[in-house]
């Protein structure tokens, strides 16, 4: 009977045969995608690259482009925007989308392959001398939950490594690559996410493919961690009983194996493996903040021109949102991510909404008695952002009800942005906190961020490297052996 130290040792090292250069692969990508993340479309580049809306050209009221839908279901959002040129009016119904030409009062049934190509020209500010395609099925660069969603797609491509998606039903640019985007995600995003094409495109294989080989090389660093303690001697003299690559492996293993452990099972658990960390928190104070059905007569008090008109001066204004807040309606009227003007039916415009009345909605609509309502200008353990995407100021609004339910408003728009219950708490330590290593004080201090997370990724990665060394001369052994046994008949 093999003893219990020699059972464990042999099954780490076959188990770190089959891992290694998984290992190797995602430590080497996680070090690039902490500056090269996979390329998407994010609110900061869409309103940069939008043009300005045409006050002049907006003929049409809410209640007249309303009106060319000939329906009676209220759309889930309506704003305005600029398309090919001209003002339109965006109905969303859920993933779909219907526009309204704000000037004329025309459909627009689909994009056409001329219409995509203007649309991409004018993003990517080149000539209108693209090889134009349609992609049939999601790619490497709209395999990303939400891209594709099954929609048809115009793809345009330049020569010098450019390429534009352009959904033929709205018009909007879905995503965005650049040639160094795209090495960026193939050498970081891609591995360390398994996001290959035939894999992703499948996601209960690909989400069994992550949980399976994540869940395996969380039992190999166990193993791993156990070997070592188990083998570590410091009173005596050769406290390592190891020589060469192994003494290295071991080292290295002690030092940052409790890193590689914590990494590879957060990893894990970054796909909510049996819906443990999935967010129940109470969905009613975010409703009641923005909910209500939407009606076209609610805003024919003002005209958008003349709510436009009336921030004239202060704002390049892109998007125009027609939307029901508080209870009221009101033009949002927005230039960039944190540049927007509130504007009322009466009165004047304003920064923010009366944060105050956020306040006492959350409190009528929450899950408990309110605990905590104040004003974050900065994010917080729980509120934040390395790429300083999400919105500020924020009101924190916490409940004394079972959860803990904490929501983060955004007082530029009345908008839940991010919401913590029991769960989801726990969740953020668990993957965000050993995965990203995303501690407030850490990203405050960049670049202390860097310098922490680029040690414990080259430790883990050396660590990786010596055992696809060890494994390697293990597999080649064993291979040789092999070949030099007599032939049995």
């Amino acid at each position: 009977m093999i003893a219990p130290r020699k059972l464990a040792i042999r099954i780490h090292r076959w188990m770190g045969v089959g891992c290694c250069v998984l290992f190797v692969m995602w430590f080497a990508s996680g070090i690039v995608l902490m500056y090269c993340d996979y390329p998407l479309v994010h609110a900061e580049e869409r309103l940069a690259r939008a043009a300005i809306l045409d006050i002049s050209r907006i003929q049409l009221s809410p209640q007249q482009a309303f009106a060319k839908l000939e329906t009676s279901e209220a759309p889930d959002r309506v704003w305005i925007a600029m398309l090919d040129a001209r003002p339109v009016y965006r109905f969303g119904f859920g993933d779909a989308q219907v526009i309204v030409y704000a000037d004329n009062g025309e459909m627009l049934d689909s994009v056409s392959g001329a219409l995509g190509l203007r649309i991409a020209a004018a993003w990517t500010g080149q000539q209108s001398s693209a090889q134009a395609s349609q992609p049939t099925e999601a790619d490497q660069w709209t395999v990303y939950p939400g891209i594709f969603r099954g929609q048809p797609l115009w793809k345009y491509s330049w020569a010098n490594g450019e390429e534009v998606y352009v959904s033929e039903e709205s018009g909007e640019v879905v995503q965005y690559t650049t040639r160094g985007s795209r090495i960026g995600a193939y050498f970081g995003a891609i591995p360390h996410w398994l996001y290959f094409t035939p894999l992703r495109s499948n996601n209960p294989a690909w989400r069994k493919a992550v949980i399976g080989l994540s869940g395996l090389g969380t039992l190999t660093t166990i193993f791993g961690l156990t070997i070592g303690v188990w083998l570590y001697a410091p009173s005596k003299p050769r406290s390592i009983p190891y020589q060469g690559q192994t003494r290295w492996h071991m080292i290295l293993g002690l030092v940052f194996g409790l890193f590689a452990f914590t990494w590879v099972l957060s990893g894990m658990l970054s796909i909510s493996p049996f819906g443990w960390n999935s967010d129940d928190t109470p969905e009613g104070p975010a409703k009641a903040l923005r909910g209500g059905q939407w009606s076209a007569a609610a805003f024919a008090a003002e005209h958008p021109r003349e709510a436009l008109a009336k921030v004239t001066g202060e704002l390049h204004v892109k998007e125009l949102e027609l939307a029901l807040v508080l209870g009221e309606p009101v033009y949002l009227a927005v230039e960039a991510p944190g540049r927007s003007r509130v504007i009322p039916m009466h009165g004047a415009p304003s920064m923010e909404f009366d944060a105050n009345r956020i306040q006492r909605v959350m409190a009528e609509a929450g899950p408990g008695a309110l605990k905590e309502a104040r004003r974050m200008d900065a994010y917080d353990s729980y509120y934040i952002d390395r790429h300083h995407r999400k919105p500020l100021p924020v009101l924190r609004v916490r409940f004394d009800d079972r959860d803990r339910s904490v929501y983060y408003v955004d007082l530029k728009t009345a908008q839940v942005v991010e919401s913590y219950d029991a769960r989801s708490r726990v969740n953020r330590w668990l993957y965000h906190g050993l995965h990203s290593i995303d501690l407030p004080w850490l990203y405050s201090n960049r670049p202390a961020w860097d310098i922490a997370v680029l040690t414990l990724m080259l430790g883990g990665g050396a660590l990786s490297v010596t055992s696809v060394v060890i494994g390697w001369r293990r597999v080649r052994k064993k291979v040789r052996a092999g070949l030099g046994r007599p032939l049995r008949l």
